[in-house]
């Protein structure tokens, strides 16, 4: 724990008066248990009062600081202190503070990219004790009151009431060298108000899949929260993976997850289900202000400028999605960010063999969520979002806004050709394309060859052993496609689709679209069984594998990465259990 020191203190905030134009104590409100605070200042960059241009990043949490009052300060928090699960009204947050692990716990893996990218913290940051247990929820930054955010949403297509947070914390807001705001939370940090029937935890499996795609998709081009840091304890956490009855115990985990803001759909469902309408537009307001700067905060139809962002950028994040064969798993409208970034990773899954129907899912036994339908479950949840936002628009605004959702299929429809146009590597435009594009995502279907590697072995292979149809053994899922009796034709339509481009050129343009390695679900169950026994070098060489997705690597091939999934493979399962 930092306590101020007399002299040293002293000068050290004589020094950072140079960059911070001024700081403030802050109080929080009393922390429970076992709870220390880190760090005696915060400054005015985490009071969005402009920002600190930090010329280095710093390894000393006496120089680095959190706030929660740029969202205190606008919106409500629950007047009922006791972290109690219960009915909550009339705020957006409780206050709830994390609850520390009982044994000893050990720091597993950490974004170097984030620590020092996004948080301004030296990598070196990461031996010291005060960021274990920050990272850990044993200690939360003096200037900062841990938030628990209330929520509601549509799971599987039925209005569930209440949700929020149930075991994650907001600790605090931070603003970088770059005047970015960011807002850290720890997932699996203890009961809050929103736990319902759950212990408030998360275990190692579920957080060690979480940690390596958060990071995996940025690194794909995929709008996402981010992931700085994965923990394990020894604390028992018993958990009903699948559902059946078989209850085992697992170790508890907490991963530090950073995002511009953790507001999703459910966040104004709630408060309109509830009839909070002026808590509804405070809200709204606030989101717009900090987040869509393109927006006019003076326009009286601001709320309808907000709908159709977020409508157009719902439509790209899910065509990004289906670009690289992701499915999320659990598409429900408390999953769905405002800021149309992916969120809440549970039981996701990257497509192996093409099949529309592919569910990541075993709790999702309607196969409401499958890849093929995400498209039509952006338009649901939008939907949602436009019942929740009718009451503070008039009538015309209303029929404006259901014009702009009827625009969203063709916004889909437009990327997704965009995106797929780019995999194939092709030029311009055409009306053929979506034919080309068509024909191939059939003969993949057909042919259960594998959606990633297709894709990538078509960048990589010439268009001479192509046209021949000699498909060395290298290129096994080209060797699956060719398998179909109408590959052929294929051929010969694309060939000519991209004739008067060199053929080098078009590989290079394709490889840097088209990755050689994603987060496999037997990847990451053969580095969660390694986690289980305190090996985590596998964690590291995926993590560092998934930092450089469309360049060939030599560790990445040793590995297997990019051969065909092992047999084995085909019998994994994930479920809502984490």
């Amino acid at each position: 724990m930092f306590r101020r020191r007399g002299v040293p203190w002293l000068l050290t905030w004589v020094l950072l008066l140079i960059c911070q134009a001024g700081c403030s104590l802050l109080d929080s409100i009393g922390a429970a248990g076992s709870f220390s605070h880190v760090c005696p200042f915060s400054n005015k960059s985490n009071l969005d009062q402009g920002y600190c241009e930090r010329k280095r990043k710093t390894n000393n949490f006496s120089v680095w600081s959190l706030s929660s009052e740029s969202l205190t300060a606008t919106l409500p928090v629950d007047a009922i202190p006791e972290n109690s699960v219960r009915k909550v009204r009339d705020c957006i947050f409780s206050v709830a503070y994390p609850t520390p692990f009982i044994s000893r716990v050990v720091l597993v893996a950490v974004s170097k990219d984030v620590l020092e990218g996004i948080l301004d913290l030296d990598i070196s940051v990461k031996e010291t004790d005060d960021f274990l247990q920050l990272v850990s929820g044993g200690k939360v930054v003096l200037g900062s009151v841990p938030l628990t955010h209330r929520y509601g949403g549509h799971q599987f297509g039925s209005w569930a009431g209440q949700l929020g947070d149930g075991r994650a914390h907001l600790i605090g807001v931070y603003t970088n060298r770059y005047g970015e705001r960011w807002e850290l939370q720890l997932k699996g940090s203890g009961k809050t108000p929103y736990s319902r029937n759950g212990d408030g935890r998360a275990v190692l499996r579920s957080s060690v899949r979480e940690f390596l795609c958060s990071e995996a998709m940025h690194y794909l081009g995929i709008p996402t929260s981010r992931a700085a840091s994965l923990v394990v304890s020894n604390d028992d956490v018993w958990r009903d993976q699948f559902y059946n009855g078989s209850v085992k115990k697992e170790r508890g985990a907490i991963v530090l997850r950073v995002a511009k803001s953790w507001f999703r759909i459910g966040s104004l469902e709630i408060l309109a289900h509830s009839g909070e309408l002026d808590l509804q537009r405070t809200l709204l307001d606030f989101v717009i202000e900090k987040h869509f700067p393109s927006v006019n905060m003076n326009d009286s139809n601001r709320y309808l400028d907000f709908f159709s962002r977020v409508v157009l950028e719902t439509a790209n994040l899910i065509a990004l999605w289906m670009s690289v064969g992701f499915a999320h798993g659990v598409c429900n409208t408390d999953n769905f960010s405002l800021l149309s970034i992916t969120i809440d990773y549970g039981p996701f899954g990257f497509m192996e063999s093409y099949d529309p129907n592919f569910v990541p899912n075993t709790s999702d036994e309607e196969s409401r969520y499958k890849i093929g339908n995400q498209a039509n479950v952006g338009m649901f949840n939008l939907n949602k979002l436009l019942q929740a936002l009718k009451p503070v628009l008039d009538r015309r605004q209303k029929q404006l806004a259901f014009q702009i959702l009827e625009g969203y299929a063709e916004h889909y429809y437009t990327r997704f050709t965009e995106l797929f146009r780019a995999k194939l590597g092709l030029l311009g435009e055409s009306e053929d394309d979506n034919y080309l594009i068509a024909f191939l995502l059939k003969v993949m279907e057909d042919t259960k060859a594998d959606f990633t590697m297709a894709f990538r072995q078509l960048s990589e292979i010439t268009q001479d052993l192509l046209k021949e149809l000699r498909i060395p053994q290298e290129f096994w899922a080209l060797q699956d496609l060719a398998k179909h009796k109408f590959f052929s034709d294929w051929v010969t339509i694309y060939l000519l689709s991209n004739m008067g481009d060199s053929d080098s050129t078009r590989r290079k343009r394709m490889t840097a679209v088209n990755p050689r390695y994603i987060l496999r679900n037997w990847m990451a169950e053969s580095a969660i069984q390694k986690a289980k026994m305190n090996d985590f070098s596998e964690v590291h060489l995926l993590q560092e594998v998934l930092q450089h997705p469309f360049q060939r690597q030599a560790a990445a091939e040793k590995a297997g990465y990019s051969l065909r999934p092992p047999s084995w493979a085909k019998d994994l399962k994930v479920s809502c259990s984490s």
